[in-house]
């Protein structure tokens, strides 16, 4: 792993988390190159930051669930020769009901160079602590549609709340939001604006 670079379970070891690409639970359907472990890494300064969000959503009564942090270039050329591929149905449901495998990339879902790269930029949700569930969001990670951007119509109440929740927590910890995906998080004083990596993780 490169200098700078930790495994996220490490520095905040209160963390949950449930690395999506290293698994089948994708929208590629199979675990992504560059993934060789279900862990999540990112840069220290990344890790710091979410150990801070962590204990502001703990007071709320929140844990912080964690699907991707750092992710190789290599990844994201697999996604981009799975987006060339023939559509075989399999993922398009949950992931993309709406549009093409090509249009991810037009909308701004997936990036031909992803600041996740960077290490610096999170994917993430909210579970209750009482009880370790998932908070509803109005829809899962990586649905790649209009129903996920902030400011969505047609979700719940509680739904809108659970999003404004993890935003004004990671906000506060010095994060900016991503107009279309209120998963995903990036450091405002990220230490790599400019390096896209490609070591794997292992």
């Amino acid at each position: 792993m490169k200098e700078d670079f930790v495994f996220v379970d490490e520095l905040a070891p209160d963390m949950r988390w449930d690395a999506k690409y290293a698994t089948w639970d994708n929208f590629t359907g199979k675990p992504v190159d560059g993934y060789l472990a279900n862990r999540i890494v990112g840069t220290r300064a990344l890790c710091t930051a979410l150990e801070r969000a962590r204990e502001k959503a703990e007071s709320l009564g929140f844990g912080l669930l964690l699907w991707d942090g750092y992710r190789p270039q290599r990844a994201v050329d697999c996604f981009l020769r799975w987006s060339e591929q023939p559509e075989d149905g399999r993922t398009k449901s949950r992931h993309y009901p709406n549009i093409g495998r090509a249009e991810m990339f037009d909308r701004g879902y997936v990036a031909a160079k992803s600041g996740h790269s960077r290490g610096s930029t999170v994917d993430l949700t909210l579970y209750d602590l009482a009880t370790g569930e998932l908070v509803p969001m109005g829809g899962g990670h990586d649905l790649m549609d209009a129903i996920s951007h902030h400011g969505a119509k047609g979700i719940t109440q509680v739904e809108t709340r659970n999003r404004q929740y993890l935003r004004s927590i990671m906000e506060a910890c010095r994060f900016s939001a991503y107009d279309c995906e209120w998963w995903h998080y990036t450091l405002q004083d990220e230490p790599y604006p400019d390096t896209y990596f490609d070591f794997p993780v292992k």
